[in-house]
């Protein structure tokens, strides 16, 4: 597997020892006797797991906005299975590199969805913007913020610029460069109660993708394909990692095919290389890694 990597001579037996630690993992993943999904060496095999959650982790978020009923109501069913993807076309997976900026891309993600639903228009939206500018919301650039702050940014400063008006970077720190001259604007956010996943499903079988926040664990990393149901934890203190819930469905498996795996399908902010390109399935129906904990969406001006 060829991702492009060089070392120098005196990097290369810390990065070969980091491999040969994830190669371990990765078989004693796909040992295990109960599990729903597969794992893979990937581009992150040659990092350490604290490497890793310190380049592409934020710290763990409190999501105050969740935390008071919504009263949100879907004011039709949910299907029984939906994916948004057949709808948006050619929505790309963008990748965050080396900073936790995972909330931006699940802003800018949602916003891109939304504002193509309503408006038929797909629009490749800016996430360092929200680096640079979404700070007076409690968020923090590279290490950590929450969609629900950066869509109430969005929403009272005016708007989002494009990726072409405003380039990624990757870089906290600089001069916030906001023109003035949106390409989407935000007329209300919408945040759904903590933990109620009824909710969280209903939002995204009847409104669109809605911004997620999750607890990476150390095996999610190597994640391949299938419905992950790894070692993560539930509670809403350990959340480190933001992303879109872009739709949802049931797995069927075991004699006559009559048992049944439901799922969220999760877009990532990891590059397309990684996952079912770029995405994948996570346990639904129990807030599997506290999926259910700090979810919003925006609804376009």
């Amino acid at each position: 597997m060829n991702y492009g990597k060089a070392y120098s001579a005196s990097e290369e037996p810390k990065r070969f020892s980091a491999f040969l630690s994830a190669r371990e993992e990765v078989a004693e993943i796909n040992s295990r006797p109960i599990k729903s999904w597969t794992a893979a060496l990937n581009e992150f095999a040659d990092e350490t797991w604290e490497e890793f959650n310190a380049a592409r982790l934020q710290t763990p978020q409190n999501c105050s906005a969740t935390h008071v009923p919504s009263g949100f109501k879907a004011d039709k069913p949910p299907p029984a299975a939906i994916d948004w993807r057949d709808t948006i076309k050619g929505w790309t997976v963008k990748s965050q590199g080396h900073c936790g900026s995972c909330w931006t891309f699940s802003t800018a993600g949602s916003m891109e969805a939304h504002h193509f639903l309503k408006y038929g228009m797909l629009k490749n939206l800016s996430e360092q913007q929200l680096v640079d500018c979404a700070g007076d919301f409690n968020n923090y650039g590279c290490n950590g913020g929450l969609p629900s702050q950066a869509f109430e940014y969005l929403k009272y400063n005016g708007g989002q610029d494009t990726e072409t008006q405003y380039p990624y970077t990757a870089v906290t720190g600089k001069k916030c460069k906001y023109d003035g001259k949106p390409a989407a604007k935000v007329k209300a956010v919408v945040n759904i109660t903590s933990y109620d996943e009824e909710a969280l499903y209903a939002a995204v079988g009847t409104e669109g993708p809605v911004s997620i926040a999750f607890e990476v664990a150390k095996d999610f990393r190597f994640y391949q394909s299938g419905v992950y149901n790894g070692t993560c934890d539930t509670a809403p203190s350990s959340v480190n990692h933001a992303v879109v819930a872009v739709g949802y469905g049931v797995e069927r498996f075991g004699p006559g095919l009559k048992e049944k795996n439901p799922y969220f399908i999760v877009r990532n902010s990891w590059g397309a290389s990684w996952g079912m390109d770029g995405y994948f399935r996570i346990a639904r129906g129990y807030n599997k890694c506290g999926l259910a904990d700090c979810a919003s969406f925006p609804r376009p001006a």
